[in-house]
């Protein structure tokens, strides 16, 4: 943390109005890949989770059965966890940053121009990207993240949400009054408080998508594991969102468990961890193409294995075998699409390779607009 503070040019308050959206996804990256793998992981797919609680959002998955079916919905959380590592795990004037905003564009125009997707649903579900990362690395890492880090990370989404068209009008200051990345998640903050407290509430389509996607969460553990882990979820909402999934309140020894486990993850951390080197950076996707398809292909799986490369360690090591004797998926064969994806084949099966036109022409438009200069600069 000493170490890129000093390298960058970002020293007061006052300089974060000039933070680039390059310097942005540079200095995220460390936070995610280096100092808070674990946790920024876990909130990114806790930030998802709680988008669960609005009616309309749950609702809409629920209708297209993309979260809500287990048949559909391994493949349905591999294709969101692809989409969102590319175009944070990528420079954002990169090919594959701005192919795959380019991609997730398509996909949520099929609602948004069907009245199904409103410009406050993507607004919060891109705020939570920010809120619920700060939230959890305070609440539980080693330490918190510095107003520099902070900053990067709401320059880095309001970045993100220019090339998804959302309009920040909502927002106090908005559209276009921001100082910086610090002030625009203080602005997220305040304006998404309001937003739960108006349409988080109890709804059978919550309770659904709640129930599918906790199985998800727990899919790896014995059965006799499954029950326990499911209230430690539970511990992990606060009571609003509970009350809007409609499940019960965890008993005071599930909160004093987690509570225990990550005070002394804290205590490990922070006293006995040295620094993670580069080579052990959190990597969640392939950093180069395939040589001979083009292909990228994911590095970690679930529960279905979307997208892993069917090479002899995927397929024959230990994990694999402990999978194959567990009786659950393992690599290999065509059913999980071994041979890796294309941007533009990301998402659900009955609109691959739909939307060509649509997205060569976002990836165009994007292209010419300079992606990695300041979000905040505005004539």
């Amino acid at each position: 943390m000493k170490q890129k503070h000093a390298q960058y040019p970002y020293k007061t308050t006052e300089s974060f109005a000039n933070m680039t959206a390059d310097d942005a996804y540079e200095i995220a990256k460390y936070t995610f890949s280096l100092e808070f793998p674990f946790t920024m992981e876990k909130a990114a797919q806790f930030a998802l989770f709680r988008t669960y609680g609005i009616p309309s959002i749950s609702k809409l998955l629920c209708e297209t059965k993309q979260l809500s079916e287990p048949a559909t919905a391994s493949k349905r959380y591999a294709d969101t966890v692809i989409l969102i590592n590319e175009f944070i795990s990528n420079p954002p004037t990169s090919d594959r940053a701005i192919s795959a905003i380019s991609r997730m564009n398509y996909l949520h125009s099929v609602y948004q121009k069907a009245g199904k997707i409103s410009n406050d649903d993507m607004l919060y579900t891109l705020s939570l990207f920010v809120l619920e990362t700060d939230r959890w690395i305070r609440t539980y890492e080693w330490r918190a993240m510095t107003p520099m880090e902070v900053c990067a990370m709401g320059t880095q989404w309001k970045n993100i949400g220019d090339a998804m068209g959302i309009s920040f009008t909502p927002l106090a200051s908005g559209p276009s009054g921001f100082r910086d990345g610090l002030q625009f998640t203080e602005k997220l903050r305040v304006w998404s408080e309001a937003y739960e407290e108006r349409f988080m509430v109890p709804d059978k389509w919550n309770n659904k998508l709640a129930d599918e996607t906790v199985a998800i969460l727990v899919y790896n553990l014995p059965e006799w594991l499954k029950g326990p882990a499911r209230k430690v979820v539970a511990t992990l909402m606060d009571e609003r969102l509970r009350k809007a999934m409609i499940y019960p309140t965890p008993s005071p020894s599930y909160t004093m468990f987690v509570s225990a486990v990550f005070a002394a993850r804290k205590m490990v951390l922070r006293n006995l961890a040295l620094p993670r080197p580069y080579f052990l950076r959190f990597r969640a996707l392939s950093e180069k193409p395939d040589k001979k398809t083009g292909r990228y292909y994911r590095w970690f799986y679930e529960i279905e294995p979307w997208y892993i490369q069917e090479s002899f360690w995927n397929c024959y090591g230990p994990e694999a075998w402990i999978r194959w004797m567990a009786g659950r998926p393992y690599p290999g064969g065509q059913k999980y699409k071994s041979q890796g994806y294309h941007m533009y084949e990301v998402g659900p099966t009955d609109m691959d390779g739909k939307g060509m036109g649509a997205y060569e022409e976002t990836r165009q438009k994007l292209f010419a607009q300079g992606r990695g200069a300041c979000p905040f600069g505005f004539s």
